[in-house]
C-alpha cells in the first residue's frame, strides 16, 4: 500500500512536470515609450519644476573643486567661485540649501536636467545674449535679454530651463561640443559665471505648453542661432555652430515656431500666458518701452520686491503708480521695491550688481503668494530724462524678455527670507 502511494505520487510530479514543460511562456510586456523629458532633482527623480539660487562667491565660497571634471568642456578655473545652491521643486516648495556642486553632475538638479539633453537625443533651442562670439548668434542689444533651454522629444513634450549665466550653456550636445570657451559651469573661458549668484528654473512642458512657450521667445526677441543655418548639414562651416543651439525636430506646429526665432520682434504686446502646470508666462517685447517690473506688478495686481543685476542705469524702488514710461492702456503697477541686501544661514548677501545676477520678485500681499523668475534687470528710467538719447528705451526698458510666476506660499515665504534686508531708496512716480 504504501508502495502504490509512493508510485501515484511519483506520476503525479511527472504529470506536473509535463504540463509545465507544455505550457506557453508568459507573454513579456511590449515597452513603451521612453518617459518624456523633464526636470530632474537628481538622475531618476523626475519633477514637475524646480527652482535654485547659486550663492556668490563672497558670501559663500566653495573651497572644494567639484568643476575641475569639466564634464561638459572646458577647463578648470582658478578664480573665486560658489556653486553653494539652495532649491525649491514640486516635490517640496520650501527653499532650503542643496549642495555645493551645482551644474556639476546627474546627481544635482542643474546637471541632471541638462544631461538628458546633452548626452541624448532630444530637440533643443539655446538662447543666450552674452555668449561672446562662442559661438556666433543671431540678435542685438535691443533684442531679448534673455538665457535659457528649451528641450522637447518627437511628441512635442520637454522642459524649459530658464538660466541667468553669461556664457552658460554655449552648446546643447555632446555631438557638437563648444570650441573655443568650454560648456560646463566654472570651466568657461569668458567669464567665469560663479562669482555672481545666479538662479535656474526648470518646469516641465506638455507640446501645447511648448508652442506658447516658443510665441513668448518670438515675442521678446530672444537671440539665438539663425534657425535656417540649422538645417544645412553639420559639416557645413556656416551652419556647425548653429547646430550647438538649435536641434529642430518634432511636430510640424512646433518645427514651425522654431523657425520663427532669430527674428526681431515688431510686438509692443505684454503677452501673458497660464501653462498646463498653473505657472504663468509673461513675455515683454524690446518695443514695450517700460520698466520691466513694473510691468509684472501691474499684470499681477500685486506690490512686488525685487532683486536682479542693480546697476547703471539703476531704477530705483517706486511707490505704487504709474511712471512717466508707461504704455497706454495697462493698469498702474504697485510699489516696486528693489532689495540691497538680503539673508541666508545668518549671513547677509549682496543683491546688486557685482553680487547677484539672478532676477527675481516676491509678492508683498500675503493674500497673493506669487513668486517670479525673470531674465531681466531693473535698469532703464522710470521716466525719460532731459538730454538723454535713449529716452523711455533705456536700457532693460528697451529689451525683451520672459518672466514665470508661481503662486506658491512655502516657496515665497522662503524668497521673502532669502530678500529680507535693506531696500533701495524710493523715486517717484
Amino acid at each position: 500500500m504504501r508502495g502504490f502511494r509512493w508510485l501515484g505520487a511519483w506520476r503525479a510530479l511527472i504529470l506536473v512536470g509535463a504540463l509545465a514543460m507544455s505550457a506557453p511562456a508568459l507573454a513579456q510586456p511590449a515597452p513603451g515609450p521612453p518617459p518624456s523629458p523633464g526636470p530632474m532633482l537628481s538622475a531618476g527623480h523626475p519633477v514637475d519644476w524646480w527652482f535654485a539660487y547659486k550663492f556668490n562667491s563672497s558670501s559663500f565660497p566653495s573651497t572644494l573643486l567639484p568643476q575641475q571634471t569639466c564634464r561638459f568642456g572646458g577647463a578648470a578655473q582658478t578664480k573665486a567661485f560658489s556653486q553653494h545652491y539652495a532649491v525649491a521643486s514640486s516635490a517640496d516648495p520650501v527653499l532650503t540649501l542643496g549642495g555645493d556642486d551645482i551644474g556639476e553632475s546627474p546627481a544635482d538638479p542643474l546637471g541632471a536636467t541638462f544631461t538628458q539633453v546633452w548626452e541624448g537625443g532630444l530637440n533643443y533651442v539655446v538662447w543666450n545674449d552674452q555668449l561672446y562670439g562662442h559661438p556666433k548668434v543671431k540678435g542685438g542689444g535691443n533684442w531679448g535679454h534673455s538665457k535659457g533651454l528649451l528641450a522637447w522629444n518627437d511628441a512635442g513634450e520637454g522642459f524649459i530651463l530658464q538660466v541667468t549665466t553669461p556664457s552658460w550653456p554655449g552648446s546643447a550636445s555632446a555631438a557638437f561640443p563648444r570650441i573655443g570657451s568650454g560648456n560646463t559651469l566654472g570651466c568657461i573661458v569668458q567669464p567665469n559665471n560663479l562669482s555672481n549668484a545666479q538662479h535656474f528654473f526648470a518646469l516641465r512642458l506638455t507640446h501645447s505648453d511648448l508652442l506658447q512657450v516658443l510665441d513668448a521667445l518670438a515675442n521678446a526677441s530672444v537671440i539665438t542661432a539663425d534657425p535656417a543655418l540649422g538645417d544645412l548639414a553639420a559639416d557645413v562651416p556656416s551652419a556647425r555652430e548653429a547646430h550647438q543651439l538649435i536641434r529642430n525636430g518634432g511636430p510640424a506646429d512646433v518645427r514651425e515656431r522654431v523657425d520663427r526665432l532669430g527674428t526681431r520682434s515688431k510686438s509692443k504686446a505684454l503677452t501673458a500666458v497660464t501653462l498646463s502646470s498653473g505657472v504663468m508666462l509673461i513675455s515683454k517685447p524690446s518695443d514695450l518701452n517700460a520698466p520691466p517690473w513694473q510691468l509684472v506688478s501691474a499684470l499681477l495686481g500685486t506690490p512686488l520686491r525685487t532683486a536682479t543685476w542693480w546697476a547703471s542705469p539703476r531704477i530705483a524702488s517706486a511707490h505704487a503708480g504709474a511712471p512717466g514710461c508707461w504704455p497706454a492702456g495697462l493698469a498702474a503697477p504697485g510699489e516696486v521695491q528693489v532689495a540691497t541686501t538680503g539673508h541666508w544661514e545668518g549671513k547677509v548677501i549682496s543683491l546688486i550688481g557685482g553680487a547677484n545676477h539672478a532676477k527675481l520678485g516676491v509678492s508683498l500681499d500675503p493674500a497673493k503668494p506669487y513668486v517670479v523668475f525673470g531674465d531681466m534687470n531693473q535698469q532703464g528710467a522710470l521716466a525719460a530724462k532731459a538730454r538723454s538719447k535713449a529716452g523711455c528705451a533705456s536700457s532693460q526698458n528697451g529689451r525683451g524678455g520672459l518672466f514665470f510666476v508661481l503662486e506658491n506660499a512655502p516657496l515665497a515665504a522662503g524668497l521673502t527670507e532669502l530678500m529680507s534686508g535693506d531696500t533701495a531708496a524710493f523715486d517717484g512716480p
